[in-house]
């Protein structure tokens, strides 16, 4: 196995890890952003000085991954969104007193080093979404998963690459340099639809109206300043550095950003960027999908106890909206929950491994 393998593998250890006993079932309180048209195509430099970046919305400053109950992030961060036929366009800006990064080839676990990442799941099933990790080197990671790693059946398509990005750095400061005080660094990215429409719900690129989830996460490291330079800072009672800090757009309540469930909404609007505003709401189907992800997460833990899945709602101690008529089919292995969408008359489904869909 050689160290990229390791470290790869070392990961997913890491993360399944932490998904044990993680059926609690969350708020549904994602954030949302109306990502507008560009009226020109964007230069990928990191500077941020376009004409429609200037004309576009700041996200809410990011959060600890856990919520609003945990310490307020030490520097701030922002992201913001516009798009064009060709690519959907990314801008982040992150508080920094200290820019540096170490790792320089592409596809290593970039969040060893402090990062800026991006997870879209373009159709909002939770199954084959994407993960994008970048550095203040400009060093990317970019992969595509089959599923969720808390159910054990993802694969890692690491060898999954964004062909044609297009990514920037810009930083206020100096890179690498402990000698002097920074202000920050931002990044730009330019994703092509061509590539990100492959998972989408029609195989193309979004329309006026359409929706899709996604999430930034920022990971920063404590860190002290020696005579070589940067230390991860270390935990004098372990002997090793201290955990990395999660700050993301929308919160997780778990250290944990392979949950697309709980990510925000993208929705997409012709209108040109400055121009005028829309307003989002998010749309019903999407809590009736809610109720059926509640049946999952409560199967889940119905399995741990009695090695089977429950039959009936009622055997799952949940709060469901009387609206809704929930059946579920189950064998020794599997399950398949169900509702009929009363305003369209379309079948919704879930199954063991929280993969959504419908049928007419």
């Amino acid at each position: 196995m050689n160290i990229h393998a390791f470290l790869l593998f070392t990961l997913l250890l890491f993360t399944q890890a932490l998904l044990q006993a993680q059926s609690h079932i969350p708020d549904f309180n994602p954030k949302q952003y109306i990502c507008y048209k560009s009226p020109v195509s964007l230069k990928i430099d990191g500077k941020l000085d376009e004409a429609s970046w200037a004309k576009s919305a700041w996200t809410d400053e990011f959060i600890d991954i856990q919520g609003e109950h945990m310490p307020k992030p030490r520097f701030a961060t922002r992201a913001k969104m516009l798009w064009d036929d060709e690519y959907l366009y990314i801008a982040a800006y992150m508080e920094e007193p200290h820019v540096w990064a170490t790792l320089t080839e592409r596809d290593a676990v970039i969040f060893y080093d402090n990062d800026f990442e991006v997870f879209i799941d373009p159709d909002g099933d939770t199954h084959f979404y994407y993960e994008f990790e970048m550095n203040a080197l400009n060093t990317l990671w970019d992969l595509m998963l089959t599923a969720p790693y808390r159910d054990g059946k993802q694969v890692v398509l690491n060898a999954w690459d964004i062909r044609g990005i297009k990514t920037g750095v810009q930083v206020e400061g100096s890179l690498n340099d402990p000698g002097d005080l920074d202000k920050g660094w931002s990044v730009e990215i330019a994703m092509p639809w061509k590539v990100l429409s492959e998972k989408s719900a029609t195989g193309k690129k979004p329309e006026d109206g359409e929706y899709w989830r996604i999430n930034f996460s920022r990971v920063e490291w404590q860190i002290d300043i020696t005579k070589d330079g940067y230390q991860k800072k270390i935990n004098p009672q372990t002997g090793k550095s201290y955990p990395e800090d999660n700050w993301v757009w929308t919160p997780q309540e778990y250290i944990n950003m392979h949950r697309p469930e709980t990510w925000g909404f993208l929705a997409f609007s012709d209108k040109e960027v400055g121009k005028d505003t829309e307003s989002f709401t998010i749309p019903e189907v999407e809590y009736l999908k809610w109720e059926l992800r509640k049946v999952y997460f409560r199967q889940r833990d119905y399995f741990d106890t009695h090695q089977t899945y429950a039959d009936q709602v009622e055997m799952l101690d949940l709060d469901i909206s009387s609206t809704y008529d929930i059946q579920i089919d189950t064998k020794p292995t599997y399950f398949v929950a169900s509702l009929v969408d009363p305003s369209t008359s379309k079948t919704w489904m879930i199954n063991e491994s929280g993969k959504v869909w419908s049928v007419h």
